[in-house]
């Protein structure tokens, strides 16, 4: 079975640990040189033992040809040599092919010598076992005073090759069992400083793994380190990074439900309370409900509102067009049963905003809701595009926003108790939406003429598409 983690390209029985791998690879390409350079070494030993043998044939052939003399007549004559050992037992000397000069008991041999003769200079070698190398070196009369002319004799000579092939075995012997050591030592060594080289970035995995579970504010730093070593810090303090910041937006989270949550739920058990109380009248009791009810719905629109500004900013931005949400969301608001209202949607052209339609329809959600508690009879929804941004304005026709929460209407809590309810959280939750999309919400001056219906209107900052 493959062990987890190994590539699909390794063959299964091999080291599937990076130190085996990079130890085998070169292993292996170390193999490769020490055969090509092993069959190189072979093939120049035995071309140089060869042309060594040779060598020593012609040397013997022309030392036995200073002890022979051509006649006036062509014949040869054996002169006394001063070195005897210029005439061995390996040396035939021929007049035609009537051996002058021959070794004792030597009959099989003579018979390869005479094959030789008249044929001009040539060497010849026998088969194995017992493989002879053979020189012929031609004797000619001269003509004309030249020192060529008609060969008239041979002289050959014969060398025992076994020594030079157990020479040349030897070498290879020597060779093969070199080869295997280096090709051992390159591999433990390989391994060993494979090993070594990979130490920091053990170290560094588990100081890393350490930091993640205790400690993810620690960081390896700009440290002095090699180059790959440097990355790889790099990349883990990156890691880190995002860790931490993944750690920090889920205690953010929780810190926001406990706080956002808190006075809802608050209020929702206490009218529960009272809805509880013996002697409630009909009337009584249908008003604690529908305040659990309306609170119940409040906690639910905070928490898909809290969940969905989550999900934002952990995940990519998306694109929507904005006429078709604000429409979408125009027409949910004709059916709410505020009958006495007109919403109307003012978006003159296509205008594409850089968050996804469930992002922009959450954040423009309380805008309206808190325009249609307030109108008197319209509430525009208008949408342009500016080079740095996408607008969303949310107007009505109502009294405005009170003096008492203008100087900070997205205080989470802040509400006038004007008989119009609500729990004060609705534009907060709208502004922390809009930020964690990378926008903003803002109230604009009544007397900058962009709330044109004379109420309140806000003005929702998004990144363009």
């Amino acid at each position: 079975m493959r062990r987890p983690g190994a590539a699909a390209w390794w063959p299964p029985h091999l080291p599937t640990s990076l130190r085996g791998r990079l130890a085998l690879s070169a292993l292996v390409v170390t193999a490769v040189w020490v055969v090509v350079l092993t069959v190189a070494f072979d093939i120049a030993l035995s071309v140089r033992l060869r042309a060594s043998a040779d060598d020593v044939l012609r040397a013997r052939a022309e030392g036995a040809a200073t002890t022979v003399s051509v006649q006036a007549d062509g014949s040869l004559a054996i002169k006394d040599p001063h070195d005897d050992s210029a005439i061995d037992t390996n040396v035939w000397v021929f007049q035609g092919t009537r051996p002058l000069v021959r070794p004792a008991g030597e009959d099989a041999q003579s018979a390869q010598a005479r094959a030789l003769v008249q044929r001009g200079e040539l060497f010849a070698t026998t088969q194995e076992p017992g493989a002879r190398r053979f020189y012929a070196l031609p004797i000619r009369a001269a003509d004309d005073g030249t020192t060529t002319g008609t060969q008239v004799g041979t002289v050959v000579t014969a060398l025992d090759l076994d020594p030079y092939q157990r020479t040349e075995d030897l070498v290879q012997l020597a060779s093969a069992v070199l080869g295997i050591l280096l090709l051992a030592a390159v591999y433990l060594l390989t391994r060993r400083s494979v090993a070594r080289a990979l130490q920091p970035v053990a170290e560094m995995a588990d100081q890393a793994a350490r930091w993640s579970a205790t400690d993810v504010d620690h960081r390896f730093g700009a440290a002095a380190r090699p180059d790959e070593l440097a990355g790889l810090a790099g990349q883990l303090d990156g890691v880190l990074d995002r860790l931490a910041a993944v750690l920090r937006r889920e205690q953010r989270l929780n810190g926001e439900l406990s706080h956002e949550l808190r006075t809802p739920l608050a209020r929702l058990v206490a009218e529960a309370e009272l809805g509880a109380r013996p002697g409630r009248s009909p009337e009584q009791m249908r008003a604690a409900l529908d305040a659990v009810l309306e609170h119940a719905e409040g906690v639910t629109r905070i928490l898909e509102t809290l969940l969905t500004t989550a999900r934002s900013r952990s995940a990519p931005p998306g694109r929507c067009e904005c006429g078709a949400v604000l429409t979408s969301l125009a027409r949910t608001a004709g059916h709410g049963g505020v009958d006495r209202v007109q919403v109307r949607v003012d978006v003159p052209e296509e205008v594409w905003v850089g968050a996804s339609a469930d992002v922009l329809e959450r954040a423009v959600s309380p805008l309206l809701d808190n325009a249609l508690r307030y109108a008197r009879s319209t509430v525009v929804l208008q949408a342009l595009r500016i080079p740095e941004a996408v607008l969303v304005r949310v107007g009505d026709d109502g009294p405005g926003v009170a003096p008492a929460v203008r100087d900070d209407p997205f205080a989470v809590g802040r509400r006038v108790e004007d008989g119009h309810g609500g729990a004060g959280l609705g534009l907060a939750l709208a502004r922390r939406l809009a930020q964690a999309a990378g926008g903003d919400v803002r109230l604009l001056d009544a007397a900058s003429g962009d709330g044109s219906l004379g109420g309140a209107a806000f003005e929702l900052h998004l990144p363009p598409a």
